[in-house]
């Protein structure tokens, strides 16, 4: 079902920043105790001036009338009661997955549950205020997914401020991440719906890199891309989320966060942060779509742990390519899709920046590759003799018969310099 866009807004912050800067620059260093909600401070001119430090020392009852003033009716304003009555008090039969945020349950929105809501499965995330991920990102979250409406974006139904907790609710991703299908279910996912995937999240992201203040996702990965009952890709997540930089500036300087394997190498080094970033974390989804394994996994030989360095060898060569192919697949790929996604990839994994390309430009080219029907098992293409594998990808039929255990650690905070 298809959502209408609706105008970016920007919001400016005064948190951890200079004068005009843009919102949420370092915004996880001033994450408040939970002393600091119980304090109450001076009336606010308006949400659209809304400083984050002040919303982190505000009560819960002065945020939610600044988020309601701001959102209206857009977003809806949870009572924790009723979350808890739809999610069984969060029981564990809820429980649709965690992380660094805390957990999600499923619930479900009935026909008399609030006038002008919808009945609807729902997810419900209850953030761990002691977590890798607190108030300020839950606070990211609704700024800019109460704002932000695409296909290819997760649609936040509502929030939850009460006292010490925070939770967001979410529209039901009945499929689950990529991540989960990719690595932790026995059944392949098909060529065809691995193309659409990749050209969902490549809308999603250009999406945000074409908004008219740029914002940079900075944790692009397969478990933040949720599929619904049609594969269709929607990007969730954005605690991390960054606006882009605006004039002359080049860059967001910043701290390093984001998922090992993932980031790009000038980010971890610099801190610099562009939408370019985001292009380096899609190429190695591409990498993941193409060869079925992770980003990093270090249960493989040390030459094989990080798949960055270990397809490029195989990227530039259709003929060399087929040894790196998921296995999975036995065959059932366009040689001439596959050819042409590797070549993507590799541009999008280039160690220098600008020679990156555009999303708008990368969802084009994905595009384009729904027409290609030659399968490489019909072409000679597959299966590859076992004398070819010694000189390539001989531990990828592993795949099949063993599970593949996650090692996508956070990266450790690093302080950056001040600009």
């Amino acid at each position: 079902m298809k959502e209408s866009s609706k105008p970016w807004r920007p919001f400016t912050s005064n948190c951890c920043t200079t004068e005009n800067q843009t919102i949420l620059k370092n915004f996880s260093k001033c994450k408040p105790s939970r002393s600091d909600y119980s304090k109450n401070i001076a009336p606010l001119p308006s949400f659209r001036r809304l400083s984050f430090s002040d919303l982190s020392r505000s009560s819960s009852t002065r945020i939610n009338e600044d988020l309601a003033l701001s959102f209206g009716s857009d977003l809806c304003d949870f009572q924790l009661s009723e979350l808890r009555a739809i999610t069984q008090n969060f029981s564990s039969n809820f429980l649709l997955g965690e992380g660094g945020f805390g957990t999600v349950h499923k619930g479900y929105l009935d026909d008399n549950f609030r006038q002008g809501l919808k009945a609807q499965p729902v997810a419900v995330k209850l953030l761990d205020i002691e977590g890798l991920q607190g108030h300020r990102e839950w606070l990211a979250e609704v700024i800019f997914l109460g704002q932000l409406r695409h296909p290819n974006l997760v649609k936040l139904i509502g929030y939850c401020c009460e006292d010490e907790e925070r939770l967001l609710v979410y529209e039901f991703m009945p499929r689950g991440s990529l991540e989960n299908h990719l690595f932790r279910r026995l059944t392949s996912i098909p060529w065809a719906t691995r193309l659409k995937i990749a050209i969902g999240a490549a809308k999603g992201l250009s999406f945000l890199h074409g908004a008219e203040k740029p914002v940079i996702y900075r944790d692009f990965k397969t478990s933040n891309v949720l599929l619904d009952s049609d594969f269709t890709a929607k990007l969730s997540d954005f605690g991390l989320a960054k606006m882009g930089p605006e004039g002359s500036k080049s860059h967001v300087t910043t701290r390093v966060m984001g998922t090992y394997g993932y980031a790009a190498p000038e980010y971890i080094s610099t801190g610099h942060l562009t939408t370019k970033s985001d292009v380096y974390s899609f190429g190695v989804v591409l990498l993941e779509l193409l060869t079925g394994r992770r980003a990093t996994d270090k249960s493989r030989p040390k030459t094989e742990q990080n798949i960055v360095d270990w397809t490029k060898p195989y990227l530039s060569s259709s003929r060399r390519l087929r040894y790196i192919m998921d296995p999975r697949l036995a065959g059932q790929y366009s040689v001439k899709g596959a050819k042409e996604i590797a070549h993507l990839a590799l541009q999008c994994i280039s160690l220098h920046p600008k020679d990156r390309p555009r999303m708008a430009m990368t969802v084009e080219t994905l595009e384009s590759l729904q027409q290609f029907k030659d399968m490489a098992v019909t072409s000679g293409h597959w299966p590859i003799s076992s004398k070819s594998t010694k000189n390539g990808a001989s531990n990828n039929n592993k795949v099949k018969t063993r599970a593949i255990s996650a090692n996508q650690k956070q990266l450790a905070p690093v302080r950056s310099k001040k600009v």
